[in-house]
């Protein structure tokens, strides 16, 4: 799986074009530069004061909890069908292992930049700090820098991109993903009694925890309402796990053609469902289009870790699911579905069961 993020084919940005350099240097006149500029935020509604839409939560003691288990198994069910977004509390992670983690993320992102620069992502790489899917000079490019590792299975860990400071980063960013695998093979086994699956059924999609994690620094922007701090996407893998950082919100959520926003609670995880799981699930589970909105006072700041499919399997519906009706999609070995995805997000295509990288039958 990392042999193939490794052959993406993307340019390289200069020093003066890492947007939290960018910030500082325009927070005089706040005159965004056009690489930046993204009219198309405007084109679209944003709903906010909505009564209700706070993302579900689910309860991870209550899933483990035999009186409780039921209901919120169904309950998460429920939110994985409608919603594809929840939030996840009591699960587990020590809340001291979570403020360490926030602690080191903000502390790397305050180094120097030549600090930061010694774990640049090379030409034509996707680990470590700096952009990803930049492929021209002309191309938008969002408001956001990050730091992209892989983190499981260890041994293919790339540790030249692994920052040495602060130096308590790399042991919580070790003991912080362990706890993510754990939390993430807890959540399949509950979505395999939801989806009255087996449970190896599922899981052996994922065996050996592949797993990445994209640490985000959205720069603050005076001229926030034209800048992006993620363009609208939809993830590969099968979760993702969101950990905010610091309390400045900018999550939002795509659902009949609006914008919504995510309030985040404190402590909680904020998770969703990959297009690798709308795909096990026949589209059952839906993965849903979001994007990351920029404040015009403050940084925001979060930790993003997604559960990839195991390298040598086939992606495709579950065949206890299909009992009831045909196949909406194909099934594709892992490498040939990470190009495809790969590929889509490249040319700038939402990689959605719109595209062709889903391989749909209708």
């Amino acid at each position: 799986m990392a042999d193939t993020f490794d052959k993406i084919e993307v340019e390289f940005i200069d020093q003066d074009e890492i947007v939290q350099v960018v910030a500082d240097t325009i927070r005089d006149t706040g005159e965004v530069p056009e690489r930046y500029v993204r009219p198309e935020i405007k084109a679209e509604a944003v709903i906010v004061d909505v009564e209700g839409y706070d993302l579900p939560v689910i309860d991870m003691s209550r899933l483990l909890n035999p009186e409780f288990s039921e209901e919120e198994t169904a309950k998460l069910g429920s939110v994985c069908e409608h919603w594809g977004f929840f939030q996840l509390v009591n699960h587990g992670l020590d809340d001291g292992l979570l403020q360490q983690m926030k602690a080191d993320i903000t502390e790397f992102f305050s180094l120097p930049l030549e600090e930061k620069l010694t774990v640049a992502i090379p030409r034509n790489g996707v680990h470590g700090y700096g952009h990803h899917f930049v492929f021209s000079k002309e191309q938008k490019v969002d408001w956001a820098d990050l730091l992209f590792l892989a983190t499981r299975p260890v041994e293919e860990r790339n540790l030249a991109f692994w920052p040495t400071k602060p130096t308590t980063f790399r042991d919580t960013l070790d003991k912080y993903s362990l706890e993510l695998t754990k939390v993430s093979s807890q959540l399949l086994k509950f979505m395999a009694n939801n989806l009255e699956v087996d449970h190896e059924s599922l899981l052996d999609t994922f065996k050996g925890h592949s797993q990445f994690v994209r640490i985000n620094y959205y720069p603050p922007c005076r001229k926030s309402d034209t800048v992006l701090g993620l363009s609208p996407h939809t993830d590969g893998g099968g979760m993702t796990f969101l950990l905010h950082v610091n309390d400045v919100e900018g999550l939002q959520i795509k659902n009949d053609g609006k914008w919504f926003p995510v309030q985040s609670m404190p402590g909680a995880l904020v998770v969703n469902i990959g297009d690798t799981l709308e795909i096990l699930t026949n589209g059952r589970y839906k993965s849903i289009e979001h994007r990351a909105v920029i404040n015009p006072d403050k940084e925001r700041i979060t930790i993003a870790a997604f559960d990839m499919a195991n390298h040598l399997c086939m992606i495709g519906p579950l065949q206890e699911l299909l009992k009831a009706g045909e196949a909406r999609y194909k099934a594709i070995d892992t490498v040939e579905f990470t190009k495809g995805y790969l590929s889509a997000k490249l040319e700038g295509r939402r990689c959605d069961t719109d595209t062709m990288f889903l391989l749909l039958f209708a």
